[in-house]
């Protein structure tokens, strides 16, 4: 019988034993089954064939409206406002009044001149008389030729201060007919700037503005490179100058809607902006109704081109890299290969493929991160949404 001392000493070696015994058999059986060959089925990848389609080339630039004239109305004459006789917002026709300046001054200045006229005519009267009767007292020396010469020069004098007379009268007439102001165009009265009372005059600043917006302008700038591959197309002057009123323009606005009604190009500016290297151009849209207001913004969308059997990979198939691009082409075997390829226009979700692909290759659209050149890929057909 061992004392309980070395019972204890023996059972505490078992137990160590136990746990090493235990701990080799594990790392026996880790490292046989680290030792086992792994092999990882080819990823999935979802593929869809270069197609080949005549392609319309859009290209959009923002885009500012405003009206086709811009009329800003100013007091012509100094005087007190008494009168607003539109109310602002409104439509208003050519020659409708608009405000009233106090009349009162230029009506006294009308009849002042009026008078200054009428005294004018009187010795004009005199002095033909005089010229009539001396006529024949000059022929009979009952009057010296130097009597007669004067009364000669006082009725061309009198005949110059009638025609001074009636142009302050015209004046003065002129002035009086600007207390009424008037609206030279058709158009859209903006809020008025000035109130009854206030004292207005061709120093004091506009009193409102008058625009034509049926049709309604919008004006935009494109890059010098865009307008030199425009103009490289025709032949002349003549033939561009048609071919870019014969672009169709779209208008897109602020909220995503389209413009009902396209619009045409009417001119380009004379030059390219130096600080800039954008040309200006004014396209025209139809406004019947008055739903295009100056100084809204857009984006017009011109459709400049037809590109004639373009090869087009979805956008999503094609990778940038450091400013080259690149594509996934799966062959026949199902095996990768990465190929750069040289991109054109986009046109939608898809882009135009100058180089490097052939129609009906296949290209990786889904699993592109998947995939690596010379790897072996599971492949399925891209289903069309």
């Amino acid at each position: 019988m061992l004392p309980n001392t070395t019972q204890n000493e023996l059972r505490k070696a078992y137990r160590q034993l136990g746990t090493v015994m235990l701990a080799g058999s594990l790392l026996t059986g880790c490292a046989k089954h680290a030792g086992l060959p792994t092999s990882q089925p080819p990823p999935p990848v979802q593929v869809v064939a270069v197609s080949e389609e005549d392609v319309p080339i859009y290209h959009e630039w923002i885009a500012s409206l405003d009206g086709l004239v811009n009329a800003t109305i100013r007091a012509q004459v100094s005087g007190y406002l008494l009168a607003q006789n539109y109310r602002d917002g409104d439509s208003v026709k050519k020659g409708d009044v608009l405000f009233e300046i106090d009349p009162r001054p230029f009506r006294a200045t009308l009849d002042q001149a009026n008078g200054v006229l009428a005294q004018a005519e009187a010795r004009r009267g005199k002095a033909a008389l005089d010229v009539k009767r001396y006529r024949p007292l000059v022929n009979e020396r009952a009057i010296s030729q130097e009597e007669y010469d004067d009364a000669v020069q006082a009725e061309l004098e009198a005949n110059a201060a009638v025609v001074a007379a009636k142009a302050q009268v015209e004046r003065a007439d002129l002035d009086l007919s600007f207390t009424r102001i008037t609206s030279p165009i058709d158009g859209i009265a903006s809020i008025a700037k000035a109130q009854i009372g206030d004292l207005v005059g061709p120093s004091s600043g506009e009193l409102t503005t008058i625009s034509t917006i049926d049709p309604i302008k919008a004006y935009y700038s494109v890059p010098e490179q865009a307008y030199l591959s425009f103009i490289r197309r025709y032949a002349n002057e003549a033939e561009r100058q048609a071919g870019l009123r014969g672009l169709p323009v779209m208008l897109t606005l602020t909220d995503g809607t389209v413009y009902s009604i396209p619009g045409e190009i009417f001119a380009a500016d004379r030059e390219i902006a130096a600080a800039t290297g954008a040309l200006r151009l004014e396209a025209r849209f139809p406004n019947p109704e008055h739903a295009l207001r100056p100084g809204e913004f857009g984006r017009v969308r011109v459709k400049i081109d037809t590109r004639r059997g373009a090869l087009l990979v979805p956008q999503r198939s094609v990778i940038e890299l450091q400013g080259s691009y690149q594509v996934a082409v799966v062959n026949s075997e199902g095996i990768v290969h990465i190929v750069p390829v040289e991109v054109g226009e986009r046109v939608d979700t898809r882009w135009i493929i100058e180089k490097g692909l052939s129609l009906g290759d296949r290209v990786v659209v889904e699993g592109v991160q998947k995939v690596r050149d010379g790897i072996a890929v599971t492949v399925t057909e891209l289903q069309p949404q």
